[in-house]
């Protein structure tokens, strides 16, 4: 027997991440059922996974007094969403993004420039295949249609194939195709194209946009513009995407994260997080989120805690992050595994003030025992390579020697180096070369 308390929208609260929660309140239960059904929950392996504790053991942190400078510092930081949305085409995608920058009042011009400019590259598209003579190649296979009847006599049962003939599509047939284009291309672009062009015979518009969408080389430039075109758009209004509510942000971060390849997007914290903790934990100083007596507990592996009473004993560190795994806070980093991409949650974000500057570092321990060990390694270099000028150090961390070993991605040789890696044993020379 129990009761379920949910929250009463179906829909994130930006604010309190509490009110995120769904509790079931179960009097009198049993405490090891319980944990069987968390640990069912949580197997990605049976169901989708869900982030499911005993209550008694999480937690409301808030945001630290006196943290305010790291947090207005964080606007130029990114994260990635691997695998969080399902893939778009980019032409959806720049028509999707134009579409909203219009409707939330960002770039009041951002729609129609969209669809203008997607009509004119489906028209060069067009003029391509025409001067290349492929046009008409293709018009008359989409026209005409091949026949052959084949008649069988009814006493001998005897074949007799009769002549092959040609007759011209209906334009029933040519609409039905059209529409087809107009599947592929998504948002309307059809018939915008269609209008665009109303002065000119209707059928042969439709015609140009069928011939331009069958075509493999059009649609990939096609694509490849449209990318371009997303990123340039999302990247000149990010910082007012950033000043919209989380509902709103979260549709363009959809956006950016239905890519067919990972995108990096604003990486924005909440005012509190729930984190799941015994209150008999070791008590950290200079956490980012605290308890309502302004403390901060969790158990840290042996790693982390060795890693972490370094860094406290710096004179330029003001804050730091636990940073957790699979949270909608949370940071986190692509990499390839078995040629698709996964997702890495890197433990550690550093904020260190200097000369006046907050600057940020993500620390990365992981045992070089497990079996993605080089393809994570990869994958931070890359992140690194990438995103190295607003995340101060990027640094792979192992145990060597007894003693804590840091191998700096935001260095281009020993990226160089990393990439050439194809065994343990030579990324542990590396760490000894370069630590």
């Amino acid at each position: 027997m129990g009761r379920m308390v949910r929250t009463p929208l179906a829909r994130r609260i930006e604010r309190r991440d509490e009110l995120n929660d769904v509790h079931l309140l179960l009097p009198h239960f049993d405490e090891r059922a319980v944990d069987d059904v968390i640990q069912s929950l949580k197997n990605t392996d049976d169901v989708p996974p869900a982030d499911a504790e005993d209550a008694k053991k999480v937690v409301t942190l808030k945001r630290r007094p006196g943290t305010e400078a790291v947090f207005g510092s964080m606007e130029p930081l990114v994260t990635y969403r691997v695998n969080a949305h399902r893939a778009q085409s980019d032409i959806r995608r720049y028509q999707a993004i134009a579409q909203r920058l219009t409707i939330d009042g960002i770039d009041d011009d951002a729609w129609e420039k969209a669809k203008a400019n997607a009509v004119a590259w489906i028209r060069e598209s067009v003029d391509k295949l025409k001067k290349l003579g492929q046009f008409d190649r293709n018009r008359k296979a989409l026209t005409r249609v091949a026949l052959s009847t084949v008649a069988v006599q009814s006493v001998t049962g005897k074949r007799e194939d009769e002549a092959d003939y040609v007759i011209d599509a209906s334009d029933l047939d040519i609409e039905r195709q059209f529409q087809e284009a107009g599947r592929a291309l998504g948002n309307g672009l059809h018939q915008t194209y269609w209008k665009s062009y109303a002065d000119r015979d209707p059928l042969e518009v439709k015609l140009e946009l069928i011939v331009a969408t069958r075509d493999a080389a059009s649609m990939v430039e096609l694509e490849r513009r449209s990318k371009d075109a997303f990123n340039a758009l999302y990247d000149s209004s990010r910082a007012a995407i950033g000043k919209l509510h989380e509902q709103s942000r979260m549709i363009y971060d959809r956006l950016r994260s239905a890519s067919t390849t990972p995108e990096a997007i604003a990486w924005q914290l909440p005012d509190t997080i729930d984190f799941l903790r015994d209150p008999m934990e070791l008590a950290w100083d200079k956490h980012l989120f605290v308890e309502g007596k302004g403390e901060f507990r969790s158990d840290l592996g042996s790693w982390e805690a060795g890693i972490l009473e370094e860094e406290l004993k710096r004179d330029d560190l003001v804050a730091w992050l636990r940073n957790l795994d699979r949270k909608p806070w949370s940071l986190e980093i692509p990499y390839q595994s078995a040629g698709k991409a996964a997702a890495m949650f890197p433990d550690l974000v550093i904020a260190r003030k200097v000369v006046g500057e907050i600057k940020f570092d993500i620390l990365e321990p992981h045992d070089p025992s497990r079996y993605d060990n080089i393809e994570k390694a990869k994958g931070l270099a890359d992140f690194a390579e990438k995103h190295g000028d607003v995340f101060s150090r990027v640094q792979l961390i192992r145990k060597l020697h007894d003693r804590f070993a840091r191998l700096e991605m935001n260095r281009s040789d020993v990226r160089d180096k990393l990439r050439l890696v194809t065994s343990n044993d030579q990324i542990n020379a590396l760490f000894e070369s370069h630590t």
